[in-house]
Parts: structure tokens; C-alpha cells; sequence
């Protein structure tokens, strides 16, 4: 039986454990995805709290998802969070 794509050009069929060979792109795709350093990260959050483009575009150009934005972005605002209230800690026993 001939498969077709959608576009009408024939598709031959898979053969073998296709596990074995998504499991194998997985590790590629595992190996080679870019890691950022937090410096890159807090640069890249920083850019889109500037808000000259829109987050889309931002993504778009960064190469990444905006769902990783967004986590970045949440564990940026709440390290930043934490770090104040560090500071107003150590100001109210340093007034004492």
C-alpha cells in the first residue's frame, strides 16, 4: 500500500522499533539544546521588562520558547523579591 503525505509525494513506510529511534533524536536534541548562563537569562528578562518589543518577538529573536521566558522572568522577580527582604531585614537590626 503507497502513504502519501498531504502533498501527494510517497512516504515509505517505518520500518523497526520506532522507539529505539525517537528515543535516539531525544538524545540529540538533548545534547546539543543550548544551555544560557544566568547572565544571559537576566539579560535576556531585563530586555523584555524594557518592553521595546513584545515578548514574542523577543523569543523569536533569543531562539527560545515564551514559556522559558516566562519562568525566567517569575524566578528572576522572585529572587528579587527575596533578595529585598534580606535587605529590609538586615536595615531593621542594624537600627536597633
Amino acid at each position: 500500500m503507497d502513504h502519501r503525505s498531504h502533498y501527494g509525494a510517497k512516504m515509505s513506510q517505518k520500518s523497526g522499533p520506532q522507539g529505539s529511534a525517537e528515543q535516539h533524536v531525544k538524545d540529540i536534541r538533548r545534547a546539543t539544546r543550548k544551555q544560557y548562563s544566568s547572565e544571559e537569562k537576566i539579560r535576556i528578562v531585563l530586555e523584555g521588562l524594557r518592553g521595546e518589543y513584545s515578548i514574542a518577538e523577543l523569543c523569536r529573536r533569543e531562539g527560545i520558547a515564551q514559556s522559558l521566558y516566562y519562568s525566567w522572568s517569575k524566578e528572576f522577580l522572585r529572587q528579587a523579591r527575596s533578595g529585598c527582604q534580606v535587605t529590609q531585614r538586615d536595615r531593621r537590626h542594624r537600627a536597633k
